[in-house]
């Protein structure tokens, strides 16, 4: 057999086998996730008259929530507030994660007028199934 014609059977063999051992191999699936998400509200009304919240759906679609504190005071910015609602919000991205739980996604709005406002942040968390 000439040698030239020995090494192209060979070749041709060989590229055969590569392609059959990649064209019968399982499709990778997708990975599967269970999603679970919380919110902030926090608003902004002058004298400290808003609500802020932290709202979280349970298992169960019982809503869970927490109070934050108002941005505003009667003299103004309260910056101990948004201190103390940063602590809240990352101690609860804290429980999550501690949990399993991946931050994924986090989305933010914001809503105003000259006279009041509304900031809303949403957490979406996931973990594989």
């Amino acid at each position: 057999m000439n040698p030239n014609f020995r090494s192209a059977l060979l070749g041709a063999g060989f590229a055969v086998a590569l392609f059959a051992g990649y064209s019968f191999r399982p499709m990778p699936q997708p990975a599967q996730f269970t999603y679970r998400q919380f919110s902030t509200i926090e608003s902004v009304v002058p004298g400290g008259l808003g609500r802020s919240r932290i709202i979280v759906s349970d298992d169960e679609s019982q809503e869970v929530g927490k109070d934050l504190l108002n941005f505003y005071s009667l003299t103004g910015i309260n910056f101990k507030n948004v201190a103390s609602n940063d602590r809240l919000i990352v101690d609860n991205i804290n429980k999550y994660t501690a949990d399993g739980w991946e931050l994924y996604q986090v989305t933010t709005g914001v809503q105003s007028n000259d006279k009041a406002g509304i900031f809303l942040t949403r957490y979406l968390f996931r973990k594989p199934v």
